[in-house]
C-alpha cells in the first residue's frame, strides 16, 4: 500500500511477503443507537506489502459479539469472478492511446509506469480510461498485496455469521464505469502523479490509527475533485450509513470493515452516524 489512490482501489486488485505479521493497532469505534443496539466500525486496509497482526484483544472482543459482518464487497478471495465483473465493464472499443488520455505534463510520468508494469501506450485502446487507471493502481500495489488485505480476513474470520456486502464488485466497479471521461481521465492522471510521488506511508498511519494522517489524504489528489469525492467518497458514506444504521437499529449487532478513509473526518461513517443520533465511541 503506497498512497491514497491506492489504499481506495486496492480492494479492486483482481489478484513473497514475509511470513511474519506485522503488529498493527488499527481503529475501531463501537456505535449504539438510541435504543441501545450495537455495532462497530473498524477500518480496514485493502493491501498491504505484509501479513498484518490486526486481531487486537479489543478487535477480537468486538468480531466475537457481533451478529453479522458487513464489508464492501464480500467475495474479495474469488478473484476469478471479481475479475470478470471487471473486465465486462471494462471493454470498449476504439479507445485512444493513454498518453492522448492524460494532461500534456502528466505524459512523462505516464510513460515511466506503463514502462515499469510491462505496458506499451496502445494496449489499453479496448478499455476503458477508469479501467486503465485501475490496472495501473494494481500493478503498484501487487497482487500479493492485495491478498494480504483486512478485509478478506475479516470475511475468513466470520465464521457462521451472515456476510452482508455494502456494494458488491459490480456495484462498486459501476461507480468508475458511468463516470464521465472528463471524470476518468481526471481518474487516470491522479494514479500517474500518485506513482511519481515518494511512498508517504499510510499503511503506518493505519497500522497506529492515525485518523488524522489518514484524513489529510481524503482531501488531496482525485478527492479534492467534487465531482469525484461525491461519487467515490461522500455519497457511498452516506448510502452505507443508511444501511449501517439499519443493521445497527434491527439488533444484528454489525461488524463493519469498510477501508479506514470511509472513516475520516466531517464526511466519514462515525461522523455521519452520529448525526443521525448514534452515540459512536472509538474504542482503539
Amino acid at each position: 500500500m503506497r498512497r491514497w489512490v491506492i489504499l481506495l482501489f486496492a480492494a479492486l486488485a483482481l489478484a513473497g511477503c514475509s511470513a511474519i505479521p506485522q503488529e498493527a493497532d488499527p481503529a475501531l469505534w463501537r456505535v449504539e443507537s438510541p435504543q441501545g443496539d450495537i455495532g462497530w466500525l473498524f477500518g480496514t486496509i485493502h493491501s498491504s506489502p505484509r501479513p498484518l497482526a490486526w486481531e487486537t484483544p479489543a478487535v477480537r472482543t468486538a468480531l466475537d459479539q457481533a451478529g453479522a459482518v458487513i464489508v464492501e464487497v464480500g467475495n474479495l478471495a474469488d478473484e476469478a469472478d471479481v475479475a470478470a465483473t471487471f473486465a465486462r465493464l471494462a471493454k470498449a472499443s476504439g479507445k485512444p492511446p493513454l498518453s492522448q488520455r492524460v494532461a500534456r505534463e502528466d505524459r512523462p510520468a505516464l510513460a515511466a509506469l506503463l514502462d515499469k508494469a510491462g505496458y506499451d501506450d496502445g494496449d489499453f485502446t479496448a478499455m476503458d480510461t477508469w479501467a486503465a487507471a485501475l490496472t495501473l493502481a494494481r500493478n503498484q500495489a501487487g497482487e500479493d498485496d492485495a491478498r494480504n488485505g483486512v478485509d478478506r480476513a475479516v470475511v475468513a474470520q466470520a465464521g457462521p455469521r451472515p456476510i452482508i456486502e455494502l456494494e458488491g464488485a459490480t456495484r462498486q466497479l459501476s461507480l468508475f464505469d458511468t463516470l464521465p471521461e472528463s471524470e476518468q481521465r481526471d481518474l487516470l492522471g491522479a494514479v500517474v502523479r500518485e506513482a511519481a510521488m515518494p511512498d508517504r506511508n499510510l499503511s503506518a498511519a493505519w497500522r497506529t490509527g492515525d485518523m488524522a494522517a489518514i484524513e489529510k489524504e481524503t482531501r488531496k489528489g482525485l478527492l479534492a475533485d467534487p465531482e469525484l469525492r461525491e461519487v467515490l467518497f461522500t455519497g457511498r458514506n452516506r448510502r452505507w450509513t443508511a444501511r449501517i444504521a439499519e443493521a445497527v437499529q434491527a439488533g444484528r449487532k454489525p461488524f463493519v470493515a469498510v477501508g479506514a478513509a470511509h472513516m475520516a473526518g466531517p464526511d466519514g461513517l462515525p461522523a455521519m452516524l452520529a448525526r443521525r443520533g448514534f452515540t459512536v465511541t472509538r474504542i482503539e
